[in-house]
């Protein structure tokens, strides 16, 4: 599977007022591991960027000014994500940017190039809710190393990204069952046919029983005589 992690830095939060990506940033993995082919991209948005963005990403129209316009990149962009499943954090944000700027171009929207759109800001929220889920939250949280991140840049921010969602998706390798076929690496995983083993079936005794319904009566007690088992009992 190939994957892309992909991050934007804009002149400000809104591209239907006239802000535009000033840097793009791509890191691919190729089933689950860095491949190195990464694309990274400084744009000149022709614009300024507003004061609070530019505390944030830190890069100035003095910086910015030699660079080249969306358009010159973007069949280079295109082709790099072409198939692949793109995977952002806070997804509508760098998406509604992107699409923004190939309406301009008059492209189609980037949903009818890549494979599919992952949001790891939702996929965080919902392991890990009613806790801050920025990328520097999960960072701390998943044991990922940020501590050369003073400002926001795209392509160390889609680095990281690359980093917190594979240990956020760990659990995963431990589920794929090997059919007779070999892992990419060529390691060779042994088939285990499951119906060879008989499990035993350890009935509870007369003291567990007694506990259990002691349990039973003291909740449904707790809930005034209206626990499902008693009343359907």
């Amino acid at each position: 599977m190939r994957q892309i992690f992909l991050d934007t830095e804009t002149t400000g939060l809104s591209p239907e007022n006239g802000d535009r990506v000033i840097e793009i940033g791509c890191v691919e993995l190729l089933n689950r591991k860095l491949t190195g082919n990464n694309k990274h991209f400084y744009l000149n948005p022709g614009r300024d960027s507003h004061e609070e963005a530019l505390k944030v990403h830190g890069l100035t129209s003095e910086f910015l000014r030699d660079k080249p316009v969306f358009e010159a990149v973007a069949d280079d962009l295109l082709a790099y994500l072409q198939g692949a499943e793109i995977i952002i954090h806070n997804a509508p944000f760098d998406m509604g940017f992107l699409n923004k700027e190939l309406a301009l171009l008059g492209r189609a929207p980037l949903r009818e190039v890549v494979l599919s759109v992952t949001d790891t800001l939702a996929l965080a929220k919902e392991m890990f809710p009613g806790k801050r889920n920025s990328l520097d939250a999960l960072c701390g949280r998943l044991g990922v190393d940020n501590s050369g991140r003073t400002l926001h840049g795209a392509l160390l921010d889609a680095e990281l990204l690359a980093d917190v969602y594979i240990n956020m998706t760990r659990g995963q390798e431990a589920l794929l069952i090997d059919t007779g076929s070999s892992h990419g690496d060529g390691q060779h995983v042994q088939t285990i046919d499951l119906s060879v083993f008989k499990l035993p079936v350890l009935s509870a005794n007369e003291q567990e029983m007694a506990a259990h319904e002691q349990v039973l009566a003291e909740l449904d007690k707790a809930s005034g005589g209206k626990t499902v088992w008693r009343l359907m009992a």
